[in-house]
């Protein structure tokens, strides 16, 4: 089955007519297809790109077509799906010219959320069917590891374990058997449980960061390589768009020794606690205007990876005035 198929309609027999699915019915399942595509993306840009073209797809259709979709829910997730799937065939191209690393677009908390409105208009309130739902399936270092999955794998997980689709919806979507569809994703589940790290308490993460942070502003190398793991590591995404290491910084000498070099380069830089996709994480402002989020993992009480993006174009949910 090829990706881009729409999925079958059943057509109503004559004299049994049904209404076209309430307006309200199809645009409340928005929310939903934003939480699928950016798990499946990794950019909230691209899954909004996503969710636009499965919706223009759904409005493609004649009213009669419409009508006879029994689950308008179910045709627009299989239709998302798709759209995603051949979009990270894409993006894996794309990012092979990618200046730097790649890193997942980060999130801000709901409270910190820029204004964002279901037409893309940032000038009104922000609708809460926009945000993304922030739990384990969104911090960064799960995200990471889905960078490392195929397309199939990574569609077939996050249908699957993350929302709970039964493999032989899961089978529709990504044009394989059952069977096969189960295999991509017990691949991939097994990535995941390799890559797990035990799970520091909320309070912890933040009060380790709070001491990161005070030990980067006070330039205090000695601190900063105490509270960071000897085989730490550090990764930058630019995009070539801003200065950024272009290889990950390894070792907790070199990492605090960067740091401090970025700290002496902008005297101005302030840094801010915040949450990171879903977790604690620092932001970086130079004269109001943020320039750096970073993410990080931490294990028995030290920071063992630091994920820092610059890239402007992935930090335009973390600035006051987001581009129309």
């Amino acid at each position: 089955m090829s990706t881009t198929t729409e999925p079958r309609t059943e057509r109503s027999e004559p004299g049994h007519g049904r209404s076209e699915p309430d307006l309200s019915v199809v645009v409340s399942e928005r929310r939903r297809l934003i939480n699928l595509g950016y798990r499946l993306l990794g950019s909230l840009a691209e899954a909004e790109d996503a969710v636009q073209e499965t919706y223009a797809r759904w409005y493609a259709m004649s009213p009669r077509q419409r009508e006879a979709v029994d689950s308008p829910g179910a045709w627009l997730t299989t239709v998302a799906g798709r759209v995603c799937l051949d979009m990270l065939g894409s993006a894996r191209v794309r990012r092979e010219r990618y200046v730097g690393s790649w890193i997942p677009e980060p999130l801000p908390d709901r409270a910190e959320w820029s204004s964002v409105r279901a037409d893309g208009d940032r000038s009104g309130p922000a609708d809460p069917a926009d945000r993304i739902t922030l739990d384990e399936s969104v911090n960064m270092a799960f995200l990471v590891v889905l960078e490392s999955m195929t397309p199939a794998e990574r569609v077939a997980f996050i249908l699957h374990d993350v929302f709970r689709y039964p493999f032989a919806e899961v089978a529709e979507i990504v044009g394989r058997s059952p069977a096969a569809c189960r295999q991509l994703a017990s691949s991939a589940r097994r990535r995941v449980d390799a890559s797990r790290t035990p799970s520091v308490p909320a309070a912890g993460r933040a009060a380790l960061l709070r001491d990161f942070k005070e030990a980067w502003e006070a330039k205090d190398i000695k601190a900063l390589v105490d509270l960071l793991d000897p085989d730490a590591t550090m990764t930058a995404d630019g995009g070539g768009l801003v200065g950024a290491a272009l290889r990950p910084v390894e070792g907790s000498r070199l990492i605090a020794q960067y740091l401090i070099h970025i700290a002496d380069k902008a005297p101005g830089l302030t840094l801010l606690e915040r949450t990171v996709n879903g977790l604690p994480g620092l932001v970086a402002q130079n004269a109001g205007v943020t320039v750096t989020v970073a993410a990080f993992d931490l294990v028995d009480g030290r920071v063992t990876r630091i994920w820092a993006v610059r890239n402007p174009e992935k930090l335009r949910e973390w600035t006051e005035d987001g581009p129309s």
